[in-house]
Parts: structure tokens; sequence; C-alpha cells
């Protein structure tokens, strides 16, 4: 049979056909040659064995797709979305990189669901560890702080003491970000001043364990720190919340993790943000002291306040991270009392719109019922979520450089302008 294709038809038909090269993919999007693998590991790109078995190839009109989507990407305006595969928010659950992330705070640390969420290996018994010099730096430019500073504060200083003493901070490769980010976190633990007895073991020891006594002169038991360790994976990440956004556009620059970190420090403060456990917090010692949740939930609805710790508008139901640290803080005996006063505020305020409790009050819970002051729960969000913000960052570090680059739409007077 005659072939009636015409040479149109059979130049569409050659690029339908085309393949390419890893290295043809990586200078055709503008990434490294890592990068593309890391395309095809998320199933954005389907790639495979080159002739003879010897390297990879990929559909051409998958690359132009993939391009096309980061250019309408690069408008970073209005509801345009970011590429992630770190977490997904969906059908009231989370989960990390597609695994339900209630069940990681199950069964994992604090350490080896982070190390996990950056590599794509489950290492057990994972442990970070400060390096000397950054910790030395760390804890001078913290003890030089006026006393009432907050831990935002501390934690931002720590931070910007440890990246002055790594001389390879601007190192961006993903083994150097790494151990970096693994040496990050256990310094801004260990560089917080103590509030307690220190453990024995300190500086090598389980990071919630560490942390605990940074946090209250209470003697821990093991029921309160898997309490405390539940918290720190649940918080984790959570998409692109404020202060994540802010490590991608810092990531986006190319900043070095310790910037990028600090980026994420300066938003969690926000009392919208990590700084609102804080909130939750005072009301349930209102609750406690004045023996009533329907008292304390009128004074806040009569001055024209939210009740703290209620509702997510990312979820139509519970908010899982709650859910998860209720039940772990259920087995804790001192958590009765501030337990039973988070449901009453919940039940209270549910009468006529149907708020549920949300992560913040289960953080109050467990800052009231161990004793800690009520900036305690910031502290844990803000070292939980410095493993979310490395996992950002290895995946902006990945993405074409200063991406995150808006318009501005201009609102002011039409010039020219007289001079002032």
């Amino acid at each position: 049979m005659a072939d009636h294709r015409t040479d149109g038809d059979e130049s569409r038909a050659g690029a339908e056909d085309r393949r390419m090269t890893t290295r043809e993919v990586a200078e055709r999007l503008g990434v490294k040659p890592e990068t593309v693998y890391a395309y095809v590991s998320r199933g954005q790109l389907s790639s495979r064995r080159g002739p003879g078995g010897r390297g990879s190839t990929f559909d051409a009109r998958e690359v132009d797709a993939l391009l096309r989507r980061g250019r309408r990407e690069t408008a970073f305006g209005g509801e345009t979305a970011i590429r992630t595969g770190i977490t997904l928010i969906d059908k009231d659950r989370y989960y990390y990189r597609g695994v339900d992330a209630t069940a990681l705070a199950e069964r994992y640390t604090y350490e080896e669901v982070a190390d996990w969420l950056w590599t794509g290996r489950l290492r057990r018994g994972t442990r970070f560890t400060a390096p000397h010099d950054a910790l030395i730096a760390a804890l001078r430019a913290v003890g030089s702080l006026p006393s009432h500073g907050g831990p935002a504060d501390r934690l931002r200083v720590a931070a910007i003491a440890a990246a002055a003493a790594d001389p390879l901070r601007f190192d961006l490769s993903p083994q150097a970000v790494l151990g970096t980010a693994r040496g990050l976190i256990p310094t801004l633990v260990d560089a917080l001043p103590a509030a307690g007895p220190l453990p024995r073991e300190d500086g090598g020891g389980p990071l919630p364990r560490r942390l605990w006594s940074r946090l209250t002169a209470q003697a821990p038991d093991e029921a309160s720190l898997r309490a405390l360790e539940a918290a720190l994976v649940l918080l984790i990440d959570h998409d692109l919340a404020a202060s994540t956004l802010a490590v991608r556009v810092a990531a986006s620059a190319r900043s070095h993790p310790y910037a990028v970190v600090t980026a994420g420090l300066g938003v969690v403060e926000s009392p919208l943000h990590g700084a609102a456990s804080g909130l939750a917090h005072r009301m349930l010692t209102e609750v406690l002291e004045r023996g009533s949740a329907g008292a304390v939930v009128a004074d806040h609805l009569r001055g024209g306040r939210r009740v703290p710790g209620l509702g997510h508008r990312l979820y139509k139901g519970p908010d899982p991270r709650a859910t998860a640290l209720f039940a772990r803080l259920e087995a804790v005996p001192a958590a009765a009392g501030a337990l039973a006063a988070a449901r009453e505020v919940e039940a209270t305020a549910a009468r006529h719109v149907p708020l549920h409790a949300n992560v913040d009050l289960a953080l109050a819970v467990l800052s009231v019922s161990a004793q800690m002051p009520p900036e305690a729960g910031e502290t844990v969000f803000a070292v939980a979520r410095t493993a979310g913000w490395i996992a950002h960052a290895l995946e902006e570090y990945g993405e074409r450089p200063m991406r995150m680059r808006p318009s501005g739409e201009y609102s002011g007077p039409t010039p020219p302008q007289p001079l002032p």
C-alpha cells in the first residue's frame, strides 16, 4: 500500500519519536543532570535505557510539556502553583512524599524522618550532632542577647552565628547541604539556654530530650518525650506555608542553607503562623485558672478576637496533626487537665460553628502540662520545621535560579511627576 504521508506528517512523526539524552534534557530545561533524574523519581518525566543499555533517553514531547509548565509557573502570582514532591494535603490527611505523616510520627523519630525526607532513605538510629565550632559560636551569640529575647530571636542568632563559623556554607551541592542540615538542627537546639538539668548525653543524645531541657525545668517522663517527638515529626512540613514560601524564594536566589533557614525563622514568629500556639497556651492557662471554658471563649468573642487553636483553612474536618498529638498526650498523666480544657474549648466554640482543634491547641496542651513558657510551642514549631525548610531548599536548588520573581502591579501616580 502506498504511503500517503506528506512531508509535514513525516516531520511531525519524527518529532514524536525523538528521544533526548540526559544532557540534552538538562540543557533544554536549564537545570543540572541530577535534577533531570529527580524529575523522573517524582514522576514528572519518564525514561528508557538508551541503545546498548547505556544512559537514559527521554521523550521530547514530555520534556517540552514540562518546560511549558515551568514557564507558566515563573509568573509566581495569583493562583500559580509551585511544583513540590514533599507534602500533599488531601481530604483532611497529609502525606510526606506520599506516606501518611501521622503514621510516620507513630513509628519513627524526628531525625529519622527528617533524613528520610531529604534523602529518600530511612536509616534507623539516625542522630544529628552539632559541629563544635558552630555550636561555640552559636552559644556565644545567643548568650549575648537580652533576657527578654524570644525563641525566634535566639534561633535566628544561632543560625547566623553557625553560618559565620562555616567557611563552606556557600557549597550548595546536595551532599554539602545535607551535611549542613544535620549539623544546623542540633546546633539550634543545643544553643538554647537550659531551663532545667541537661541530660547526661547532651550533644549526642536524642534530640527531643535535649530540646525538652531547654523548654522546662520539669523532669520528662517517657510518655512526654514521645509526645514531643511526635510533635516534631508532625510539624516538619505543611506544604507552602508562609515561612516555607520565604525559604523557597531565598533558595531560588541561591542563598546558602543557613540563610534559607533564617528566612523561614523571620516569618515563623508571626502570631498567625508559628507563634499561634502561644495564644492558645495563654487561653488554656486561663481556662484552668477560672475553671470554665465558656467564660474564656465568651471573653475572646466579646473582644472581637478569634478563639485561639481552632479551625484551619486547609481542613474541613479535624486537623490530623492535632488528632495525632492529642492521642499521644492522652498517655501523659500530667496532661489530663489541659487536655480536658482544650476539649471543653472546642466543644463550647462548636455550638454555632463547627470548628475543630488545630495543632496549635495540641501544642498548647503539651506546653501547659509540662509547665513550659507560652513561647515553647513556637520553639518546637521552628525546630521541627527547619527539616522541612531544608527539604524545600534542596528541591529549589535543583530548579532554575531566580524563578521566584513576581512582577509588581504598579498602582502609584502616573509618571512623570515633579520632583518633591
